[in-house]
């Protein structure tokens, strides 16, 4: 039994943290939380230790806008971080199949035929095993973020249009995002029976 859990879920969230920092580009430490599923306050928190330890250096840009970019020492820690958590990874792929597939039986039960997606990341894919597994289909995928692109051949589009599919249970299925989608799901006038996101939280999965 790991007997450090705090240490592990905050060095989960330095991960997470310096994912989203990889790619360099101009990014708000709101729009950081939005994506993490934080407190603004902690992003600041954190991203101010990583770059004290030298793993983030800032650069500004016009307009109050600031990037976030690895250094070469933070590239390294977030593979040391990374390979430090792969069993973790491999437990949250089993907890996603399982949870997931429990609540598409459970929607087909109660007369769901298709479901919407909404957030697209690593983890989609494996509640689209658990959709078809469970029998039922995928209507539509959104995530203002990837509008655009495609997920498994299907189109990705924004949230307002993915909505259009009609009165149908949606999915969140990017757990760190799941506060961000409610709220803009729930003010596009989905209701809460429709919303569906997992049982679990990333904290609890890397205890």
């Amino acid at each position: 039994m790991n007997k450090h859990p705090k240490n592990n879920s905050e060095s989960l969230r330095s991960l997470l943290l310096m994912a989203e920092l990889e790619e360099g580009r101009p990014i708000s430490q709101r729009e950081i939380a939005a994506r993490l599923g934080i407190a603004l306050g902690l992003v600041n928190t954190y991203l101010k230790a990583l770059v004290k330890k030298g793993y983030v250096q800032v650069k500004a840009y016009p307009r109050n806008r600031f990037a976030y970019l690895l250094t070469p020492k933070g590239f390294a820690e977030k593979s040391h971080l990374a390979y430090r958590h792969l069993s973790n990874f491999n437990k949250l792929y089993r907890i996603t199949r399982l949870d997931s597939l429990a609540l598409f039986d459970s929607l087909r039960q109660q007369g769901a035929v298709r479901v919407s997606f909404c957030g697209v990341d690593d983890l989609t894919e494996i509640a689209y095993l658990s959709l078809r597994e469970a029998g039922l289909e995928l209507a539509s995928v959104m995530d203002d973020e990837g509008v655009g692109g495609s997920f498994l051949g299907a189109p990705v589009v924004s949230l307002p249009v993915g909505v259009e599919a009609g009165d149908i249970p949606i999915l969140i299925t990017s757990p760190p995002r799941v506060g961000h989608f409610r709220s803009i799901l729930l003010q596009l006038g989905v209701t809460e029976q429709n919303i569906h996101a997992p049982s679990f939280r990333y904290d609890e999965v890397f205890r």
